[in-house]
C-alpha cells in the first residue's frame, strides 16, 4: 500500500491522528481498542499488541484461590492510629 498523508490534530493537551479504515483492516486492528506503538529510528510503528494486557490474570487468580495458595504473606497488620478510624 502506498503512503497516506494524515493530519495531526489537537486533542486536549496532546496530538492525535485519524487512522484510515483500510490501514486498520490491513493491520487487523479494525474494531480494536488497543494497539502497540513504538518509535523505530525516525518511524512511528503501530501494530497489534503481542498479547492483551493482563491476559490470563483472571484465570490464574482463580487457580491460586482454588488451590488455597492465596493466604496473606505478611499476615494482618495495622498502621499507627488505625484504631481511631471509624469504618
Amino acid at each position: 500500500m502506498k503512503a497516506i498523508q494524515v493530519s495531526i490534530r489537537q486533542i486536549g493537551n496532546s496530538k492525535g491522528i485519524v487512522i484510515p479504515k483500510p490501514l486498520l483492516l490491513q493491520l487487523g486492528l479494525n474494531g480494536a481498542t488497543e494497539a502497540e506503538m513504538t518509535v523505530e529510528g525516525e518511524t512511528l510503528v503501530l501494530r497489534k499488541p503481542a498479547k492483551p494486557l493482563r491476559a490470563g490474570w483472571a484465570e490464574a487468580s482463580k487457580r491460586i484461590a482454588q488451590s488455597g495458595d492465596d493466604a496473606l504473606v505478611m499476615g494482618e497488620f495495622a498502621n499507627a492510629g488505625d484504631e481511631e478510624l471509624a469504618w
